[in-house]
């Protein structure tokens, strides 16, 4: 077994690599420039959604019911009709990247200290690089990949979006198992 504070540098480093990365892959490569889209006439939607009160926080779905009625005709001509959708809503202002990039990096390191507690774990002292890598790839894996298949199944998002995530995922997984197996107790 090995212990979550011997593994504090790997932690660190490998969240370092993968923020890093990850700016690369959404910031300079063309790979997500294609992943949102603009609305039809937007300026008429955002005039609506203002009028209409809607604020940031909640999830909404539309046409909204409850379970009981939505098997009723009425709710299932409104589902035929559309639009049926997901909106999320953010507060109004610039983006606040800083906040979101301080999260990421934030979740990076979690993903990186639950890699290391399961790694340490299941692989002793020692262990040759490779069984590390498979074994941190794998955890790695679970936490940036795994996740965005739900996004497709529950929230509506394309499943081409749904794996370009999931291949950023696996970009991370293994540059977390490398920097794992690299500065893996011996």
């Amino acid at each position: 077994m090995v212990y979550l504070t011997s593994l504090w540098l790997p932690i660190l480093l490998s969240a370092v690599i993968v923020f890093v990365v990850s700016s690369i892959l959404h910031m300079v490569l063309p790979l997500h420039k294609n992943d949102y889209r603009k609305l039809p006439d937007e300026e008429k939607v955002m005039d609506a959604l203002r009028a209409a009160g809607v604020v940031p926080g909640p999830a909404y779905h539309f046409p909204h019911c409850s379970h009981k009625e939505m098997n009723t005709p009425e709710m299932q001509e409104k589902f035929k009709k559309g639009p049926v959708g997901l909106l999320t809503m953010f507060p109004s202002g610039p983006p606040a990247m800083g906040k979101y990039l301080g999260m990421w990096f934030l979740f990076c390191l979690i993903v990186g200290v639950f890699t290391a507690y399961l790694t340490g774990r299941t692989v002793a002292f020692g262990t040759p690089y490779l069984l590390v890598f498979r074994v941190a790839g794998t955890v790695a894996f679970m936490g940036y990949g795994l996740g965005h298949f739900v996004d497709s199944v529950w929230k509506g998002q394309t499943w081409g979006v749904t794996f370009k995530h999931m291949f950023d995922g696996l970009i991370y997984a293994l540059l977390t198992a490398g920097t794992f197996g690299w500065l893996w107790p011996r």
